[in-house]
């Protein structure tokens, strides 16, 4: 599995409005059938250009479902973000592959 990782940086005078925003599209990113699920994060280290960072990891059911993703969906999705946000939003991708994963149980 594979986690398609989005971080951004919002700038303080569109927060409100971004998280708003987020918490709409991420919904739509799912609605593609390309991912299992999403965790919406905040990054907590005080960056030196200001604002606030989130993170959003959407797990991916496969590689071929990421790809796919990336060819029929991404661009369009992006976009919205870019034309609402334009400079006030730095966002930047990465992909983590899950090697293993571990659980503690306490009895």
């Amino acid at each position: 599995m594979i986690i398609y990782n989005v971080t951004a940086n919002i700038d303080e005078s569109i927060h409100d409005e971004w998280l708003t925003w987020i918490k709409e599209h991420i919904p739509q990113v799912l609605a593609t059938g390309k991912f299992e699920k999403a965790t919406l994060t905040r990054v907590l280290v005080e960056e030196d250009m200001g604002g606030l960072t989130y993170s959003i990891q959407y797990r991916s059911y496969s590689r071929e479902a990421l790809d796919a993703y990336y060819r029929e969906d991404a661009e369009k999705l992006r976009n919205d973000g870019q034309k609402r946000f334009a400079d006030k939003m730095l966002a930047f991708r990465t992909e983590l592959e899950i090697i293993d994963e571990y659980k503690v149980e306490f009895k």
